[in-house]
């Protein structure tokens, strides 16, 4: 899948609307950065979703990530394949690895999420931030920091 249609939220899931059906699924970096994805729990179908509130989970060797819903509406399909086969989510995360798609009852919340471009950005910010504190870590930190 192309992701120029895609939608992306900061806590690393993607959004594409067909019509008032919305797939979702997450980002390869979120892939990349759970490395080794051992378990998927996805929601039933006829579930309802809430904008910014979780709707399943992401296990990894490395740690379990809430998935956030990226709009509201009704799980109208689940990716039973990923629930199966995590590693799906390694070999194609924008296409067959999607997660769930929902029927949205307002399309208008996915303007609030970020185009490609901006998440490309984010993302790029985000591991800016991550280097920086490596930085401080491998210095002893900033010892004006209180713990």
């Amino acid at each position: 899948m192309s992701t120029d249609k895609a939608k992306f939220a900061e806590t690393h899931e993607w959004a594409r609307a067909e019509g008032d059906i919305v797939t979702v699924g997450i980002s390869d970096y979120a892939v990349r950065e759970l490395r080794d994805i051992t378990y998927v729990d996805l929601p039933a179908t006829g579930e309802k979703t809430s904008m910014g509130d979780p709707f399943g989970e992401v296990e990894s060797v490395k740690t379990v990530a809430e998935l956030v819903a990226p709009c509201d509406g009704e799980v109208v399909a689940v990716n039973d394949a990923v629930v199966d086969d995590p590693a799906v989510l390694s070999k194609d995360p924008y296409g067959d690895g999607w997660l769930i798609r929902i029927k949205a009852s307002d399309l208008d919340q996915l303007d609030e999420l970020m185009t490609h471009e901006e998440y490309d950005s984010f993302i790029e910010d985000e591991d800016e931030d991550d280097e920086d504190d490596e930085e401080d870590e491998d210095f002893g930190g900033d010892e004006d920091e209180d713990f």
